[in-house]
């Protein structure tokens, strides 16, 4: 590069506007100069977020995924939309658009990205026949759903040719329109680029659980057409015809280099235009990022690669002598409803690599690391089902862990530390290349005070967000070595953690809302801390949740005391102590179940359940209940859900402790108390441990010497055993410890956190908290225990409270304006002698009690 070019850049024209083109555009805004900038895009939009393209249709708006406009208020900066570059010429250096339009140039760039690509196929350009990659596909894609489904007088049926990434968004977005979606991929598995066998086969089982219909190992032949000339189904490699109404092809992209292959560039064998490590073009005055330029005869499909290359030529255009150097992908599914990623060597194709595996099927995760053959150096990783360490191990790449690989995926839950001082040459985001240094540079040197504000000066964490746990605590870590206090305000609206409003609300005796935020918050509260606000009061025992000046600021499962399911109907869940229930009241319950053609099940925690009541139903149901003997069991709060128990030494040989009195003591002890997450108890008679107690937020096991408590265990997404806390205690010693345990979690812990985390994170670890719920070190025990005591005298079952407040019971009329009316849309098919929701492809069958009729009959 000339001096002069370094030091004036001149006229900048970028063809193409997409992220890339963005990102280009604002590390050019950056820089001081005599330049101009023009980006031209044939988009009707103004340069938009891809990555979370799917969110248009979890109610995001297109407007919503345009990038930072302020970019565009720069004067010395031009964007043109709507208007393709047609022709490239490259002696006069001007570009020409569709609309006559041309443009001179000094420094082009081409920044074109890419094309869905669509096999040749007989049927193919059947209307029906749909992309999934711009926003005009899915604007496309909508608008032949709901015409083509208000046509058919039915639910459609989709089917998405490519297992990736995009095509299982695609599939879910397919759903979330009410088309029962069915994936095919050529390959033996989903994703199978970014993840192994085990990897594809964990998320096969996720997906499927959302309704998809998955096909592996066979490729689509050809699209069919029905009378209308429209897409009716498609027919697989192995003779399998699917019915279809739509069609969604994800397989693959190809650069889109025609201008610059008609321009007379140098274009790859497997297409894209050729670029050095400079990626600049055989053309000096031509350079090519993002999607369309070849480098060492590949072609980037991710945003990451394309940022990287745009400031590569920015710092070249000033001077520099940036080079672009392939970085190991990392992948993250999104928009699906299930959690998959991975990132580096995940197949462990390096010499001498060693894999590290832990699946657990029931919990439905899957984790793997690629280590090196000395297990020092992270070579890759796969995570499915629990996705929490991708974001902390993935800057670890090529670098040494610092632990056994196997602890950070043992059933403990990540007992290995996440290294936060990491080298400052880390990169901490890959989407927009910010290392850790620079991070750390924003706090020190720029002034950022908040993850907010570093967010915006280096745009760390503003793509795909999977950085965003890592930054933060380097963000924090930072703050707190320079002095300055770490903000830990819950909201906008409170300036402080639960815990510390907590404490408030208690020693001043507040009792609405109104109150708190008047005297400790502003505004008028959100959807995080108004329930955090209700948790509190329900916690202190101040009212009913549904009493007035609270019910606005519960969940919706709190709001209407019942959990409520996927086709919005909700489940009954009555307490059944230790899992224990009378021959008279299990009559009962059947009878209730009968009448109300609601399905019924054994839940995970040893109790009954009913599925499929209306809200309109839930009153009735309850008051039928009530008068058989039972009570609510809370599975939809945030509080105890159950005590789970084996039959101890009543029943059992082995047992040597009466758990099964053990547990129903301590039911209805708990039952009602309302926490900062739920939280369950388990009670085994003996060592055998049959009760899976140690897997329990309280776990007690039985000794010959009397209890053994343990706390702070997990057996949800991040899997953990509970730590032992105290040993050989009788009963009322027990009670004691639990009492104050269960009081010290409800003040301290923080929204929404389990006690798994809250004793894994409470400083001086489980020793210290032995010190101050056994040994009483602080001398807050009988405080603890008061606190409990109160509301075991307060209890008031809330089924029960409702069915005799009028005023509460007028909230479960579903339809204010039509008192008597009742939701006649709910669709249900037999299976196994019961009625189930019908799925999207199965809508239009008989109503409930049809189907529970006919449920003796197996599903076909």
């Amino acid at each position: 590069m000339t001096a002069d070019l370094a030091a004036a850049p001149g006229r900048v024209v970028v063809v193409g506007a997409g992220m890339v083109a963005h990102r280009f555009a604002e590390q050019l805004c950056r820089r001081d100069g005599d330049w101009t900038l023009t980006v031209i895009g044939d988009e009707p939009h103004a340069p938009y977020d891809r990555v979370h393209l799917s969110e248009v249709f979890a109610g995001r708006t297109p407007e919503d995924l345009v990038l930072d406009t302020s970019v565009w208020d720069d004067p010395r900066a031009t964007l043109v939309t709507g208007d393709r570059v047609v022709a490239l010429d490259r002696a006069a250096q001007t570009v020409t658009t569709a609309s006559g339009r041309v443009e001179p140039y000094d420094q082009l760039v081409l920044a074109t990205g890419s094309w869905a690509w669509v096999p040749r196929a007989e049927g193919t350009d059947l209307p029906g026949v749909l992309r999934y990659r711009t926003l005009a596909d899915l604007v496309d894609l909508r608008t032949w759903v709901e015409g083509r489904a208000a046509a058919l007088g039915r639910p459609l049926r989709g089917v998405v040719v490519g297992g990736g990434v995009l095509g299982l968004e695609a599939a879910a977005a397919l759903g979330t329109l009410g088309v029962a979606p069915t994936v095919v991929e050529f390959a033996d598995r989903l994703m199978a680029v970014q993840l192994d066998a085990g990897g594809g086969e964990a998320l096969r089982v996720l997906v499927t659980e959302l309704g998809m219909e998955i096909r592996t190992s066979t490729a689509a032949s050809r699209v069919l057409a029905g009378d209308e000339g429209t897409v009716a189904g498609l027919e697989l490699s192995d003779g399998e015809v699917l019915p279809a109404d739509v069609v969604v092809y994800s397989t693959g992209i190809r650069p889109r280099d025609r201008l610059a292959r008609e321009g007379g560039l140098p274009v790859a064998e497997r297409g894209g235009v050729v670029v050095g490590p400079t990626c600049r073009t055989e053309d000096p005055a031509v350079w090519a990022i993002g999607e369309v330029a070849s480098h060492d005869g590949e072609c980037a499909g991710l945003v990451a690669p394309g940022n990287a290359m745009a400031d590569v030529v920015v710092d070249r255009l000033f001077g520099g002598d940036a080079v672009y150097a392939k970085a190991a992908d990392g992948t993250k599914l999104k928009g699906v409803g299930v959690d998959a990623a991975a990132f580096g060597d995940v197949l462990g194709l390096t010499p001498g690599a060693l894999e590290v595996t832990f699946a657990d099927p029931v919990a439905r995760t899957y984790r793997k690391l690629v280590v090196s053959d000395d297990a020092r150096v992270l070579l890759g990783g796969v995570f499915v089902g629990d996705i929490e360490l991708y974001s902390q191990l993935r800057p670890l790449l090529g670098r040494p862990l610092g632990a056994d690989p196997s602890a950070f995926l043992a059933p403990a839950g990540g007992a290995a530390p996440v290294q936060t001082d990491l080298p400052d040459d880390v990169v901490l985001c890959s989407c927009s290349h910010v290392s850790v240094g620079t991070v750390r540079a924003a706090v020190t040197e720029h002034g950022c005070r908040s993850v907010g504000e570093v967010k915006t000066c280096t745009r760390a964490g503003t793509v795909c967000g999977s950085c965003v746990p890592l930054l933060t605590k380097v963000v924090n870590g930072t703050l707190e070595k320079a002095g300055f206090t770490v903000s830990k305000a819950m909201c906008e609206h409170f300036g402080m953690p639960r815990a510390e409003l907590y404490a408030l609300v208690r020693a001043e005796g507040l009792r609405t809302f109104s109150e708190i935020v008047a005297r400790h918050g502003q505004g008028r509260g959100c959807a995080v801390c108004k329930p955090v606000v209700a948790s509190i009061l329900s916690s202190l025992g101040i009212g009913h949740v549904l009493q007035p000046d609270q019910v606005t600021l519960q969940d919706t499962n709190d709001r209407l005391l019942g959990n409520m399911q996927k086709d919005g109907t909700y489940s009954v869940v009555p307490r059944m102590p230790g899992g224990e229930v009378t021959p008279e009241k299990l009559l009962a319950f059947a009878q209730i179940a009968h009448d109300f053609g609601l399905f019924t099940r054994v839940t995970g925690a040893q109790r009954l359940g009913m599925f499929g009541a209306r809200q309109d139903q839930l009153p009735e149901i309850w008051r039928r209940l009530v008068d058989a003997g039972f009570e609510s069991g809370q599975a939809y709060g945030k509080s105890l859900r159950a005590v789970k128990t084996c039959v101890g030494s009543t029943w059992c040989r082995f047992g040597v402790q009466d758990s099964s009195t053990m547990a129903v003591r301590l039911e209805l002890r708990y039952r009602g108390l309302r926490a900062p997450h739920k939280f369950k108890v388990g009670v085994s008679g003996c060592a055998r441990e049959c009760a899976e107690a140690r897997g329990k937020d309280v776990g007690v096991i039985a000794t010959e010497k009397g209890w053994n408590v343990y706390v702070g265990g997990n057996g949800g997404f991040t899997p953990r055993h509970a730590d032992l806390l105290a040993e050989d205690l009788d009963d009322d010693r027990l009670i004691q410890v639990i009492d104050r345990f269960l009081a010290l979690y409800v003040r301290s812990a923080d929204r929404l956190q389990r006690t798994a985390p809250w004793v894994a994170s409470y400083p001086g670890g489980i020793d210290a908290l032995r010190r101050v719920l056994v040994d009483d070190a602080d001398g807050i025990g009988a405080e603890l225990e008061a606190e409990v005591a109160r509301h075991v005298g307060a209890y008031v079952d809330e089924w029960r409270a409702t069915l005799e407040d009028p005023e509460m019971l007028r909230r479960f009329t579903p339809y204010v304006n039509a008192p008597d009316a009742t939701d006649t849309d709910l669709s249900y098919v037999p299976v196994r002698g019961q009625a189930r929701p019908a799925r999207p492809d199965e809508q239009g069958y008989p109503d409930l009690l049809s189907a529970r009729a006919a449920g003796t009959q197996e599903e076909r």
